[in-house]
Formats: structure tokens, C-alpha cells, sequence
């Protein structure tokens, strides 16, 4: 008895050991759809990444289970984006894919011959490509990771340098990047916000906000990605990339 009381007060005046920080040039907070290209491009430039995600899944609503969104001119989709549904349908193309129903009876609405890509998928499949694109692109991903709130964030003036997780695990990194629908880290940080919608007068827009009666889509002016309107040959205007 008095040997386990022995070892009993010992752990527990023994102090717990320090949790080892860890920097990045870039830590991505919230593995959504939007978190995994940003880490996967960060990673592909050449910089350590990492991607710090509350739960356990990847993907946000691309994985959890909105596999059918409003994309309107599918030619506008491009980038890591495009590459996404490139692998969707890389996926689809496999016979053992379908198991509940056949490939040809799939609504062809929704999937035409012509496409380079497939643009509805089930929520399991989603993860998996957003997984094996982490992967390939060495990215790493530390689950069950939230901000500590209120006292999280370090900043050196407006730039965020540190933040700590309700864990314990503290974090440095050249750059932050909030990617969680919550908007936390960007909230903590003392970026202003609105909850809900704001009004038209705010920011001088007539297009946000609650729109009734409206049809079609909203941005209807063509524009042309090269630098010499018609012109490949002349390159791509700044920002502008190939998909």
C-alpha cells in the first residue's frame, strides 16, 4: 500500500513533459477542400506545409457529403480544382467503381462523353482523391488539432507568428492560412468580419446578399485569359494559370 501511494504522489508532482513546437513556412488551419489545395500548391512550390485539422476527415462538405454543387461554365474550373475532377472521373472510369448501379445508366446530365472531367461524386471517394493528392504531395496532416481560443494566437504586429492548439501543441510558421468555414484563426487574429449577409451599402456591391428572381448566371462577360485577347501565343495574364 504504501509503495503504490509512493508512486502515486510521484506522478503527480513529477511535471508533465513540454510539448515540442513545430514550425512550417506555411500552416494551413482546416482541412476543407479549400485547406488541401492550398497545402498541396504550398508544397509543391518548394515550402514545408502542414495542415492542421480539427476533426478527422479531410475534405469539408466535398467529402461530407455535398458530391453534386452549382458549377455553371465548367471551362471556368481550373487548377487544382480541375485536377480534382480529373481524378474523379479517373475513379469512375474503373468498372469496379459501380457498385450500386451501372455506368451507363449514370444521368448523363451530369456526366457527358466529351468532358475531361466528372463533376458528382460520392463523399468516400472525394476523401480518397483529396488523401492521395496529400500524399503524393508530402503534405502532413495532424488531426484532432483546434485553436485555443481566446488565447491562441501570437502576432508580431498584424502578422500572425505562433498559435497554440487546446492541446497544448504550439505552432510556428512564416505564413497562416485560415481555410475552416468557422473562420477562427482569421477572427483571433482581429481580421474584421460579418456574421450572416451584409448589406449592398458596404462594400458598394448589388450583386451580394439575398438575390430574388434572378436567372441564368450573374457574370455573363466574356474574358480573355491571354495577354493579346485571342492570342495563346501571347501568354496568360498575371494571375492567370494553366489548368
Amino acid at each position: 500500500m504504501l509503495r503504490s501511494l509512493s508512486i502515486l504522489i510521484a506522478l503527480v508532482i513529477l511535471p508533465l513533459p513540454a510539448v515540442a513546437e513545430e514550425s512550417y513556412d506555411v500552416v494551413v488551419y482546416g482541412g476543407t477542400a479549400g485547406g488541401v489545395a492550398a497545402a498541396v500548391q504550398t508544397a509543391r512550390m518548394g515550402k514545408t506545409v502542414l495542415v492542421l485539422e480539427p476533426g478527422r476527415h479531410v475534405g469539408g462538405l466535398t467529402s461530407g457529403g455535398l458530391g453534386a454543387t452549382d458549377i455553371g461554365n465548367k471551362q471556368a474550373i481550373g487548377g487544382i480544382a480541375r485536377e480534382f475532377y480529373r481524378r474523379v472521373l479517373k475513379h469512375y472510369s474503373q468498372p469496379d467503381a459501380w457498385k450500386f448501379e451501372k455506368s451507363a445508366d449514370y444521368r448523363s446530365d451530369r456526366r457527358k462523353a466529351e468532358d475531361d472531367a466528372m463533376w458528382t461524386f460520392e463523399p468516400h471517394v472525394a476523401e480518397a482523391i483529396l488523401r492521395e493528392m496529400i500524399a503524393q504531395a508530402n503534405v502532413a496532416v495532424h488531426f484532432g488539432e483546434r485553436l485555443r481560443r481566446p488565447d491562441g494566437i501570437e502576432r508580431a504586429g498584424a502578422a500572425i507568428v505562433a498559435i497554440t492548439m487546446e492541446t497544448g501543441q504550439r505552432y510556428t510558421a512564416k505564413m497562416f492560412i485560415d481555410a475552416s468555414y468557422e473562420g477562427d484563426l482569421m477572427a483571433g487574429a482581429g481580421v474584421a468580419y460579418h456574421v450572416g449577409r451584409e448589406d449592398n451599402s458596404v462594400y458598394g456591391e448589388t450583386l451580394n446578399g439575398v438575390q430574388l428572381g434572378m436567372k441564368g448566371h450573374q457574370f455573363k462577360v466574356p474574358v480573355d485569359p491571354y495577354r493579346v485577347p485571342g492570342d495563346p501565343a501571347s501568354g496568360l495574364v498575371a494571375a492567370i494559370h494553366e489548368g
